[in-house]
Formats: C-alpha cells, structure tokens, sequence
C-alpha cells in the first residue's frame, strides 16, 4: 500500500517494481489526476482572467464581456463557450497576457459568433495562443 497520505482527486499508480515476472514485487504511490478540461461554472462579470486547464462558459445576456489569458507555457489550453447564445450581439473578448500573442497578434481577439466554441492552445512566443476549434 501507498506510504503517502489519502488525498481527493488522485488515484493509485505503481511507483516502482523490484523483480520481474510473478516474482516482482511493487510500490504503490498516489498520483494526482491530469489532463482534460476542468469546467468552471458559467462566468458572467468582467474582466477576468483565465485559468490554463480550464473552460469558461460565457454569459454575455447582460453586456459585453473581457477574458485575460493567463501567461502561456507549451501545450496550456483555455476553452470557451458561448452559454446564451449572445456573442454575437454582446462580443467575448480575450486579452492576451502582456506581449504574448494571439494567433501571432497583440491585438486582442473578439468572439462575434453566436453559439462559437473556441479552444485556445499555447504554442510559442512567435504565434502565441492558435485556435484548435471556432
């Protein structure tokens, strides 16, 4: 059995194995789960910033909207959703993280389209944020 402490959200992963064959004998740890999107509740005030890992649904009913990307390392993801259907009439705008870039821009990027699903991938200093869906 695992010699750390029982914690929420983690799973049980062999650390190491001594011997091979029906004869090994292995350690068990506990490793923390990764991976996925973690969805937040919807998000209606603005700005704010943005959580590398996670995704927003965004509720612009009552007015426009302004999203801060967080600063980007390779392979960081940030989603969004438009929950209401109203991008097109009250505009997502994300704001990328002081000089990074977005889609190889400073220029902040707007989401004018009803019902759009986008999810922003971190690539490098040069492009920055790059759209995997719109």
């Amino acid at each position: 059995f695992p010699t750390g402490n029982v914690t929420a959200d983690r799973f049980l992963k062999v650390a190491s194995v001594s011997g091979s064959g029906t004869t090994g004998v292995g350690q068990l740890s506990f490793a923390e789960v990764s991976g996925g999107t973690s969805w937040q509740a919807v998000q209606t005030s603005t700005p704010f910033t943005a959580v590398a890992g996670n995704g927003y649904f965004i509720n612009t009913t009552s007015g426009a909207i302004e999203m801060d990307l967080p600063a980007g390392n390779i392979g960081d993801e940030v989603s969004v959703v438009d929950y209401a259907g109203t991008f097109d009439t009250n505009n997502l705008t994300i704001d990328p993280n002081g000089t990074e870039k977005i889609v190889g821009s400073t220029a902040s990027l707007t989401v004018s389209t009803e019902r759009a699903a986008n999810t922003l991938v971190y690539v490098d200093g040069t492009q920055g944020w790059l759209l995997t869906n719109n």
